[in-house]
């Protein structure tokens, strides 16, 4: 009963959505309508409600996280996939955290898309495997990392992730700069770091993403 399934597809690629939108058809599917942008994405989403909203990350006017956050906050009931190239820690935590259903890469054969489709369909989540290795591997350790960090702490990194030296985050916070030193050091303990000088600032630049939750 795929005809009954309604979809819209949105990626800025002409030959991968005229591709995608062609397979959908033949697999029986109701795709609406395929879109090269997310501003025209969210104005369908909004207006022809489909069941189901395949979206590429990457896109002119508006990303697919955005248009999703967009369709969140107006509490849409379109579920949403991510059909993407991005493999990276930070996507995949910022994809997590809008309760999508479903994160394909681009190079998955149309059967996986077909999976994934009847899977979101039962209620459930369906990823390709990388998505959960990345999870798994990469960003829930730091994420456990994180919680042992206390308020002060957290606010240290905050600071450097804004790029902030140890005699600025000084200032800010009206302490000496001992005392930033000493909380950078506890911080580096914490997060199983190496004791270099240049340690926490990497690993500050590496998990940008994941600081935003703090």
């Amino acid at each position: 009963m795929n005809h009954n399934v309604s979809i819209l597809v949105a990626d800025d690629h002409p030959i991968l959505l005229k591709g995608l939108t062609d397979e959908l058809v033949n697999l029986g599917y109701n795709v609406i309508d395929s879109v090269a942008n997310g501003a025209q994405a969210l104005e369908i989403i909004t207006s022809k409600k489909p069941n189901i909203a395949i979206l590429d990350i990457n896109m002119p006017f508006l990303s697919g996280l955005e248009v999703i956050k967009k369709c969140n906050e107006a509490t849409s009931l379109t579920k949403f996939i991510i059909l993407t190239s991005y493999k990276e820690k930070g996507v995949v935590l910022k994809a997590k955290k809008l309760n999508i259903c479903g994160y394909l890469l681009k190079d998955e054969p149309i059967v996986e898309v077909h999976k994934c489709i009847q899977a979101v369909l039962n209620g459930n989540f369906y990823a390709s495997t990388i998505f959960n290795e990345v999870f798994t591997n990469e960003v829930s350790p730091e994420m456990e990392k994180i919680k042992y960090l206390s308020p002060s702490e957290r606010t240290i990194v905050r600071l450097i992730a804004k790029e902030n030296s140890s005699k600025q985050i000084a200032e800010i916070l009206s302490i000496s700069i001992r005392t930033v030193d000493k909380h950078r050091s506890n911080i580096i303990s914490k997060l199983n770091l190496t004791s270099d000088t240049d340690s926490l600032t990497v690993w500050v630049k590496e998990n940008k993403d994941l600081l935003e939750s703090l």
